[in-house]
């Protein structure tokens, strides 16, 4: 008879405990298929955004092209935030300490509003001239600001969901947070056409329905971690902690200002790299947009099993197993590049009939056909890359991991978009990402073949 989730769980926080190759290939499974699952439908309800902008005009479409991958840089602050909680609340869980566990999410949630406030304040002041500053047409200008400014309001909301999600995920509880995170893709689609068409909101719809899915959501999601968990349900304590403790900052801070600070500058090379597009004209950047929206589609998967590889090899370290924390990171990274290898191939063979399903301007589905077509090599090394860093957050050793992925888009990626780009457009851009992304899974599989990312200390001092 097969073992449950909570029983090879079980296992892992278990000291002496041993694990079979099939035990932890399962364990692995189960973690990674709700988060896959979550993360398909997460891409889902973009593409769906991304195709009903699509058929009201280009420009609109490229309105919020145009300021995505700053919502990006301010959504992985956000991100960078929470996990530097979340990784501790799997440690904790790991040493079997579920009291210091839910003492650490308290603090990241009040941590959070605080952080997302001010990250919010400084976002709506900076949206009336950030569309200007990337280069972008008058025409554009105006829905591009106000679609910014509005989810730069949601991200309270956007905070208190990844630190309630990362949280249940890294105790184990992966099925509750990819249930909410279907609900939240099904609500925002909902929103999104009553508020779009119905309402005839346009871009400004499509930002309040995902704001109002959002909200519905983190009500879900926070009521049943403090109220239902077994393990992390704040019912258990008597004194409910929420100020922020020293310890606790510090070593947030030292697994997610690294993770923070390389996502903000990726993000800006990634900005820098849609002030090269945007003067390709609306074509460019919807194509772009839309393109980036279906090879979501490839890579979320992988995103999905690095969700599991976090878990695993964070309680691991917890319970003090250092082997197993590696034998962890192998099977992740072998389901990772499998199922990603796989998506890129589906990639190759349906780049039409995806780019088809977002916009019916066939300027925008020819040009986003050969830039699909251009990425779909890159798969298995972006995969690498993506599972591999999860692991290194697991372990909590994010500085070096940071700091290749910041040498490697800078170094590589800009410098190749700069010398592509002006002789091959948009192809050009994608050539350079497809080329780095292979280079970055490479030096990220050479550090994972070390040892250094999971070193541990003495076992008296591992949940501090």
């Amino acid at each position: 008879m097969s073992n449950t989730k909570d029983e090879l769980l079980a296992l892992v926080r278990e000291a002496g405990s041993e694990m079979t190759l099939q035990q932890k290939f399962r364990l692995t499974v189960l973690l990674s298929i709700p988060a896959i699952i979550a993360q398909f439908s997460f891409i889902a309800m973009q593409m769906i955004d991304a195709a009903m902008l699509g058929h009201l005009s280009t420009d609109q479409a490229s309105a919020v092209g145009l300021v995505s991958t700053t919502i990006w840089l301010f959504g992985g602050l956000t991100s960078a935030f929470a996990s530097g909680f979340s990784v501790q609340v799997a440690h904790r869980v790991g040493a079997g300490d579920n009291k210091g566990a839910r003492s650490v999410i308290r603090q990241g949630l009040f941590s959070g509003i605080v952080f997302a406030s001010m990250l919010g304040f400084l976002g709506t002041i900076l949206a009336p001239h950030l569309p200007h500053w990337l280069g972008a047409s008058e025409v554009i200008c105006n829905d591009a600001s106000r679609y910014f400014t509005i989810f730069c309001c949601s991200l309270p909301l956007v905070i208190l969901n990844s630190i309630s999600a990362g949280s249940l995920r890294c105790s184990g509880n992966v099925k509750v947070p990819s249930i909410l995170m279907v609900m939240m893709c099904c609500l925002d689609v909902c929103f999104n056409y009553l508020f779009i068409f119905h309402m005839d909101m346009g871009t400004d719809g499509a930002a309040y329905g995902t704001m109002a899915a959002y909200g519905i959501t983190v009500i879900f999601m926070v009521a049943y971690m403090t109220m239902k968990d077994k393990i992390l349900n704040f019912r258990q304590d008597e004194v409910l902690d929420f100020i922020p403790k020293r310890k606790i900052l510090k070593k947030t801070g030292r697994i997610g200002f690294p993770i923070g600070l390389e996502r903000g500058v990726m993000c800006t090379a990634q900005i820098a790299i849609s002030s090269i597009i945007a003067p390709l004209g609306s074509i460019a950047i919807a194509a772009n947009s839309f393109a980036i929206n279906v090879e979501s589609l490839c890579y979320m998967p992988g995103h999905g099993v690095a969700e599991a590889a976090t878990t695993l090899v964070g309680q691991s370290k917890g319970a003090s197993k250092r082997d197993l924390m590696h034998s962890f990171a192998w099977i992740c990274m072998a389901l990772g590049v499998g199922i990603m290898a796989f998506m890129g191939l589906i990639m190759w063979f349906f780049a039409p009939e995806m780019m088809s399903i977002i916009t019916p301007d066939k300027a925008v589905i020819d040009l986003g056909i050969e830039i699909l077509r251009i990425e779909a090599w890159a798969e298995p090394g972006f995969a690498a890359a993506i599972v591999a860093m999860s692991v290194f957050v697991g372990a909590g050793k994010t500085l070096i991991p940071s700091l290749m992925n910041l040498g490697s888009i800078w170094i590589v990626r800009v410098s190749l978009t700069l010398l592509l780009a002006p002789s091959m457009g948009l192809r050009g851009v994608w050539i350079a990402m497809a080329i780095e992304l292979c280079f970055r899974g490479i030096i990220f599989t050479a550090r994972l073949c070390t040892r250094k990312w999971s070193f541990i200390k003495d076992r008296s001092q591992k949940a501090n």
